[in-house]
């Protein structure tokens, strides 16, 4: 099965999808509609050795529902979508999210 699970942070980058997927995986780009960014502190070690940084972005609903954020659509199978999981940190929960597209994919937001 094929799961859509939208990123706007560090599963974009390479050395993440490296290590988490195996290697790049099928994107494209998209947007999250009614939600803006804010900052998280990550402490795992691991999480900030991979991505380089201990402060990643958030996804956080907005009240404006004209509010995107822009990002990527990751095509991921099932052993992916349970790496990602794994990857997050506690202060992230995978939820279902509209896009700009008009699609419906999981993205790790504020738990």
């Amino acid at each position: 099965m094929t799961h859509l699970l939208f990123s706007y942070g560090t599963l974009q980058l390479p050395a993440v999808q490296a290590d988490v997927f195996g290697g790049p995986v099928l994107s494209e780009p998209d947007a999250v509609i009614g939600h803006v960014l804010g900052e998280v502190r990550i402490e795992d070690p691991r999480v900030v050795e991979l991505s380089g940084s201990d402060v990643h972005p958030m996804l956080l609903p907005s009240p404006d529902t004209g509010a995107t954020v822009e990002g990527i659509v990751l095509h991921l199978d099932d052993a992916q979508l349970a790496a990602a999981d794994a990857y997050e940190v506690d202060a992230y929960e995978r939820v279902e999210v509209p896009l700009h597209s008009g699609r419906t994919a999981w993205v790790y937001a504020l738990a």
